[in-house]
């Protein structure tokens, strides 16, 4: 038969999470290795198995490796070290990608005891950083990215330079690589000037939302640092003020689930919101959540990377109204693809929901260069290519190694 060129031959890439939550992360390391198998590579995920994202690969027809590797403990090391060495056609995993600070120190211990040789080479191990909490200066963490890594991805520009500043590492080392958005899933909904808003309100009323309402919208866990409570406060001073007989009435829809959703729901009776808040908990799938809003919004004010819901609702082309806050930055720029307001405060909410409301060539401008940024930059088969490239060098640093 025919060789390929080094350059086509699938790989074998083996996913280790040692986190046991939901968000953003585990989605991602999700959907990376759904696109890689997709692209004909070997891919498993290795994680607890009382973890969400065990659960959810299995759901989804990934193949799975239940691990003791939620804590740092010994049999997890053990546990690890057996399973790199076992993979396809019983040869060891190519590439080890580890994701959260747990598993990337068993897999690092699991490695450095293997032996290497050429005809049985020891994987490599990628390291990606989905967070920006500090990095330890010690000299272990300095072994774990620099000898132990072949390569650190970050899913953001600046938490590549945290990494850079915090560990040593140089630049050809460290990539950024963020998340990326299937693009034929996340899109417009199909509104041609001539129908006007129809296919809106068709879906609108199909959701049981009103049809003639103006509505904001934010989907994220509901965790304090999100700022729903803010969105919620913004919305009580739109409705109390709102003398314009004329203008649509504000509504906001909650999309998501979390340790907030309590709290939440008590602030929406104490200010008698019920008819103009509705929460709807997680949504298997979000797509109709946003086309059918005319505006999303996510004043974070702690704790983020680069969302994804912005990025989702970038790509449906939606005006985004959100802060500067952890990376949020990389992909909203004020007042060219979104308004970034004041973190935890509802007046800056209120007064840029306000001036969306009131401004349909502003919403169209935004909504538009939100829409090109994610068709350029956001596609998902461009973090794929990138991910596959960065395997692949890592891979040659180590059979040189």
């Amino acid at each position: 038969g025919m060789t390929l060129a080094a350059s086509d031959r699938p790989l074998s890439i083996l996913h280790t999470e040692s986190s046991c939550g939901w968000g953003g992360q585990e989605i991602r390391v999700l959907n990376e290795a759904f696109g890689m198998q997709a692209r004909g590579h070997h891919v498993a995920i290795a994680c607890p198995e009382q973890s969400a994202i065990f659960e959810q690969a299995r759901r989804r027809g990934l193949m799975t490796l239940a691990l003791p590797i939620a804590r740092k403990r010994w049999p997890g090391i053990l546990a690890l070290r057996h399973s790199f060495q076992h993979g396809p056609d019983g040869q060891p995993w190519q590439i080890i990608n580890s994701h959260s600070s747990t598993d990337s120190w068993l897999s690092a211990l699991a490695l450095a005891s293997l032996p290497h040789s050429p005809q049985r080479p020891r994987p490599a191990l990628v390291r990606t950083r989905h967070i920006s909490a500090p990095i330890g200066r010690n000299l272990s963490t300095r072994w774990l990215y620099g000898r132990a890594s072949a390569h650190v991805v970050t899913t953001g520009e600046a938490l590549r330079v945290q990494v850079m500043q915090q560990t040593g590492l140089s630049g050809d080392r460290v990539t950024s690589i963020p998340t990326g958005i299937d693009l034929a899933q996340f899109q417009p909904l199909d509104i041609t000037p001539s129908q006007g808003n129809l296919a809106q309100q068709a879906l609108r009323q199909r959701l049981g939302l009103p049809a003639d309402r103006f509505i904001i919208g934010i989907v994220a866990t509901l965790r304090s640092w999100k700022g729903h409570r803010y969105l919620v406060e913004a919305m009580q001073s739109l409705l109390s003020g709102s003398s314009n007989a004329t203008a649509q009435l504000p509504y906001l829809l909650i999309v998501g689930d979390g340790p907030g959703r309590e709290p939440l729901g008590t602030q929406i009776q104490a200010l008698g919101l019920q008819q103009s808040v509705q929460m709807v908990g997680n949504q298997q799938d979000v797509v109709p959540w946003l086309q059918c809003l005319d505006v999303f919004a996510l004043p974070s004010y702690a704790n983020e990377g680069v969302p994804q819901a912005i990025m989702q609702a970038m790509a449906c082309a939606l005006p985004v109204i959100t802060t500067h806050v952890g990376a949020i930055g990389e992909v909203a720029n004020h007042d060219q693809t979104a308004l970034l307001v004041t973190p935890q405060s509802s007046s800056a909410l209120a007064q840029a929901i306000t001036q969306l409301q009131a401004d349909g060539g502003l919403r169209q401008r935004l909504a538009l260069a939100g829409h090109e940024q994610a068709c350029k930059h956001f596609a998902q088969s461009l973090m794929l290519e990138r991910m596959e490239q960065v395997f692949r060098q890592a891979r040659k640093l180590r059979m040189a190694a």
